[in-house]
């Protein structure tokens, strides 16, 4: 049977999440506004990401139409897959967008572009594409049908891989290896584990035993709770994280956990560890403004900008130097190697175009960003160096992102199977019990 032939309308927050997605309707056809093109006319010109998706979509329709006109349809691929075309501005006959909602945004015209497609289709369904939830309400309420964008997103995020099993079932030789502090091999041992690394609770009699098993060298290791850097794990996924961080043979990790949970702390402990195997430790994370002014508008020069951004980092290096009050020396250290760049912390924007060789490199926040954010980052690793991302799925920030679509549960989702990667999930908060009141209450 053949399938019915849809219109997508894509709207400009797709591109900007996307610059690909007119690639991933198949054999239906897209199309696209005057006034996204416009709106990505405005944005091409920057280091943000945001600009980088709007350049590379404007030359992807430069490049597909050709000298063919694209204000009719025009086919993308051969005859394989759909058409596309641009839309340009007009109002429908029935009903109008801008005259319900006001001519003053390109929401609106956005709106009208696919209610004038519907007009012109009466046979074909027509449905607009847009990571605004608000745009897509106000679709429904004008009977036009309205979807997110499907692709790249977690479809259960419920069941998103966490890291740890637990069983109760090894035999007596694979827990008494792991009682004495010894790695042991797997044999024939059944693991049925879902990612490529695995932390295991053992459960034996009713002692609890710790592991990690690596796929490159087909063992158990013990996991250890002795404090790194001063910092102790108050838990078991708190282990499992700082057994990941400094684990030589994972290049790659992801920490995902509610406020308070340990992750940034975690990775910075870690990684002043370890901070003779690299050449500089550097902690970033998106800067994400809560209004609509950019930082731009803020007083003083770059650092006073992005400071503010910055300060929950800053606190997780002065809760560590705390924990060496006694020791002036370290304390010296710490501040020497801050103050030499050896410690770097800044915005993400500022390590546009760097190639990361031989760092530990820390992102925080990650649930902020794009799938294609966090495969240019990834992207960006040079050799001996090391990426951590840490962050809440549950806590964003950026308005066209969710718990199904950011860049840390795509990660998570889409790596869990590569032998350089490791994942924890952190679940109990230790910050206070304060801090538990709210996340579990509240």
């Amino acid at each position: 049977m053949a399938v019915s032939r849809k219109i997508f309308v894509l709207d400009t927050s797709v591109i900007l999440y996307d610059h690909n997605a007119l690639n991933n309707f198949q054999e239906h056809d897209v199309a696209i506004p005057i006034q996204v093109l416009e709106e990505l006319d405005n944005l091409k010109g920057g280091n943000e990401t945001r600009n980088f998706e709007a350049r590379s979509f404007i030359r992807l329709i430069d490049e597909l139409s050709g000298k063919k006109l694209i204000n009719h349809w025009v086919h993308m691929n051969g005859q394989t897959k759909g058409k596309f075309r641009v839309i340009l501005s007009g109002g429908p006959q029935r009903v109008d967008a801008a005259k319900i909602f006001g001519n003053d945004k390109y929401d609106h015209q956005i709106i009208n572009a696919a209610l004038i497609l519907t007009e012109e289709n009466p046979d074909r369904k027509v449905v607009l594409v847009s990571k605004d939830i608000c745009l897509r309400l106000k679709a429904k309420a004008l009977n036009l049908p309205a979807e997110d964008y499907e692709t790249g997103k977690i479809k259960n995020v419920e069941a998103l891989y966490t890291g740890k099993t637990v069983r109760n079932d090894f035999p007596e030789k694979v827990v008494d290896g792991l009682r004495n502090k010894t790695s042991v091999p797997i044999g024939n041992l059944s693991l049925d584990h879902i990612g490529a690394n695995q932390f295991y609770a053992v459960k034996h009699n009713r002692k609890t035993l710790y592991a990690f098993y690596s796929k490159s060298e087909q063992n158990l290791t013990p996991v250890s709770t002795a404090p790194v850097f001063r910092i102790k794990p108050r838990n078991p996924e708190q282990a499992f994280a700082l057994h990941a961080l400094l684990d030589p043979a994972i290049r790659l990790v992801s920490i995902q956990g509610n406020a308070g949970t340990g992750k940034t702390l975690l990775a910075l402990a870690s990684a002043l560890e370890q901070r003779k195997g690299y050449r500089q430790i550097y902690i970033t994370r998106p800067v994400i403004p809560l209004s609509n002014r950019e930082i731009g508008f803020l007083p003083g020069d770059a650092k006073s900008k992005t400071d503010p951004f910055l300060a929950p980092i800053w606190d997780n290096i002065r809760f560590i130097k705390e924990q060496y009050a006694d020791d002036e020396k370290m304390l010296e250290k710490i501040d020497e190697l801050i103050i030499t760049e050896k410690i770097a912390i800044a915005p993400l924007a500022f390590i546009r175009g760097r190639t990361l060789t031989k760092i530990f490199f820390i992102v925080d926040e990650a649930q902020n960003l794009t799938p294609h954010e966090i495969k240019t980052i990834i992207s960006r690793a040079g050799e001996h160096t090391k990426i951590v991302f840490t962050g809440d799925i549950y806590q964003i920030d950026t308005p066209y992102l969710d718990a199904e679509s950011n860049g840390l549960s795509y990660l998570i989702e889409n790596v869990k199977n590569h032998p350089l990667y490791a994942h924890v999930t952190l679940q109990k908060g230790e910050r206070s019990e304060l801090a538990n009141l709210a996340n579990d209450l509240l």
